[in-house]
């Protein structure tokens, strides 16, 4: 018998052992930070943006935040607009991901408004709807999440 399969056959009888190598695995790994953002299209073909307090260089940018522990994107997404804005969405699909900063990964969804906006949360100043032509200078995660939107949009069409 080869020690591959004496090896398989001991974890089939206690699969416990494998906990070990997971959690020492997983220490070694890269940890990354992840987030979500909206991007909320209202029936006009507007873009939902929000003015952060927190982002001085580009205040301006899609609604969104950090996902909680063992939160679903999707959820976070949700989460966050109805925390920032009390605003329920509706998620679509996924357009775009990708890392944005260093350990850091972003997902961006298509969202629909379900309802109007009731309150902001402290860490906004304002918020506006743009048309496409209108929008302004965005962190480039943001921009190209709502080309994404605007792409898929137009397919639809």
């Amino acid at each position: 018998m080869t020690l591959r399969l004496q090896l398989a056959r001991l974890i089939r009888r206690i699969p416990l052992l494998m906990k070990i190598p997971y959690y020492m695995y997983r220490f070694i790994q890269p940890k990354y930070s992840i987030g979500v953002v909206g991007v909320v299209v209202n029936d006009a073909d507007e873009f939902l943006l929000v003015e952060h307090v927190f982002h001085p260089r580009l205040p301006w940018g899609l609604p969104g935040g950090w996902i909680g522990f063992n939160e679903d994107p999707v959820r976070t997404v949700q989460r966050e607009i109805q925390e920032e804005l009390g605003l329920n969405v509706r998620v679509d699909e996924l357009l775009v991901s990708g890392k944005t900063q260093y350990n850091h990964l972003d997902f961006a969804y298509l969202c629909r408004p379900q309802g109007e906006i009731s309150s902001l949360s402290y860490e906004l100043l304002g918020y506006a709807w743009y048309k496409q032509h209108e929008l302004p200078t965005l962190p480039p995660f943001h921009h190209r999440a709502i080309e994404a939107a605007i792409t898929l949009l137009n397919n639809k069409e």
